[in-house]
């Protein structure tokens, strides 16, 4: 009985996110088709729905905007089960599905550089947090900050189909306590939404099945230098969403917020036009072609329009450079150097995976999830100790260049933007 919640709320959030994916993925694709007929176009389709996004989120729910990570994390962290205490409602609710859904919707069809899983990671918080709202007095007492983390690992399990990654990202990006607390809850909430997810869909991979190469120990220096690179680009990448956050923030009439919205906007659309279509979307069309073509021409060009593309779209406040965004940018940077290195091309591949592991090891700081996600992504179990060493160089690196994750910052900013904004006495320690 303690456990119908858990069970009921992972099923509600295989549907949402099965849907949510569905639909991002048809408006993405259909924005690639009239900008391949079209490209000026891009510069109409980009303001109009990055003011749209930007527009919904200010006017129906503020803290829908941004990735969606730090606002479970912020969340959980604030999450009190005595309901005058609990401020968890103000990142989790109804409200914030409604418009996050609207938003990151309105984003996809305009070719906007953001990935989906941040936005389905916050729905499905929000929709443990209702249920457990709805919870009857009667009802066996349930840990609210328990169910917002199960959500999180349940929402990208759902959405990746990886539920390793799901169990390792509520261990390693959600909380630093130890799983025996809650594990029973994660675990069932991860299977049963992973389950329903491939019970609509089929048991998926996301990135298919990838040609990988035996590799000799002189690999491990190119695998190297691919990584530090990687882990800085996903550092300064942050670094710079955090600047654009903060100058939007900066702007107190919503007309400056809309122009700052605006000149997002332009600039995206510029780095479409100037570097290609590879700059559209979460980036899964490089992704294939990096991973699966037969012969991929890699180059500055498809790196410059990710990077850009990802920083000036979370810049706007209405999108997130989590997961989708990172995953291409250090795919393009993996490939980038596989190209002038002139390895093989199953060698190529594991830089590819070495790039796309890095680079998000320097957004998340969390090597285990980078690593384990990618793992679950392609089953390609012969690369996974190329990818911990790629995670543990990133790791080291990212450390080095900024002592704090990008979503701690991000986290410590919503807490202290809401009204009495605090974190619980019990809440979650990440030291």
């Amino acid at each position: 009985m303690l456990a119908l919640p858990y069970q009921v709320a992972a099923v509600a959030t295989a549907l949402v996110a099965v849907g949510f994916t569905k639909l991002f993925v048809w408006l993405g694709e259909r924005n690639r088709e009239l900008i391949t007929a079209h490209p000026t176009w891009i510069f109409i389709t980009a303001p109009v729905t990055f003011l749209l996004a930007w527009w919904l989120v200010r006017r129906f729910a503020p803290l829908a905007g941004d990735s969606g990570v730090p606002q479970v994390i912020a969340a959980s962290e604030v999450a009190d089960d005595q309901e005058k205490h609990d401020g968890s409602w103000r990142f989790l609710n109804v409200r914030i599905i409604i418009v996050r859904i609207g938003a990151t919707m309105a984003l996809a069809a305009g070719g906007a550089s953001i990935g989906r899983e941040g936005p389905i990671l916050q729905i499905a918080g929000s929709i443990y947090r209702v249920v457990h709202r709805l919870l009857p007095p009667f009802w066996p007492k349930v840990s609210r900050r328990i169910m917002l983390v199960t959500g999180g690992a349940a929402g990208l399990s759902a959405a990746f189909n990886t539920p390793l990654g799901g169990i390792v990202f509520a261990m390693e990006e959600l909380t630093r306590t130890h799983i025996g607390k809650f594990r029973t809850a994660v675990l069932s909430s991860v299977i049963i939404s992973g389950m329903t997810a491939q019970w609509l869909l089929g048991p998926y991979l996301l990135l298919g099945y990838p040609k990988l190469e035996r590799v000799g120990p002189s690999f491990m220096y190119t695998l190297l230098a691919i990584s530090a690179v990687a882990a800085a680009a996903g550092v300064l990448s942050g670094k710079a969403v955090l600047v654009l956050d903060k100058i939007r923030r900066a702007l107190r009439s919503p007309l400056a917020q809309g122009g700052f919205v605006l000149l997002c906007a332009l600039v995206f659309a510029q780095a479409v036009h100037t570097f290609g279509l590879m700059a559209l979307g979460s980036g899964e069309n490089l992704l294939d072609h990096y991973l699966f073509s037969q012969d991929p021409v890699p180059s500055l060009r498809d790196v410059a329009g990710r990077l850009i593309g990802s920083i000036v779209s979370a810049g706007s406040s209405a999108g997130g450079i989590l997961f989708g965004p990172a995953l291409s940018s250090g795919a393009a940077i993996g490939g980038l150097f596989g190209h002038w290195f002139g390895v093989d091309r199953g060698q190529l591949n594991i830089l590819v995976l070495g790039g796309m592991c890095a680079f998000l090891t320097g957004i998340t700081r969390s090597p285990f999830t980078s690593a384990i996600i990618i793992l679950e992504m392609t089953d390609r179990h012969s690369a996974i100790l190329q990818l911990m060493y790629a995670a543990m160089i990133a790791s080291l690196i990212a450390s080095a260049l900024d002592a704090k994750p990008f979503y701690e910052r991000m986290r410590d900013r919503l807490i202290a933007s809401v009204p009495g904004g605090r974190r619980s006495t019990g809440a979650v320690d990440r030291s």
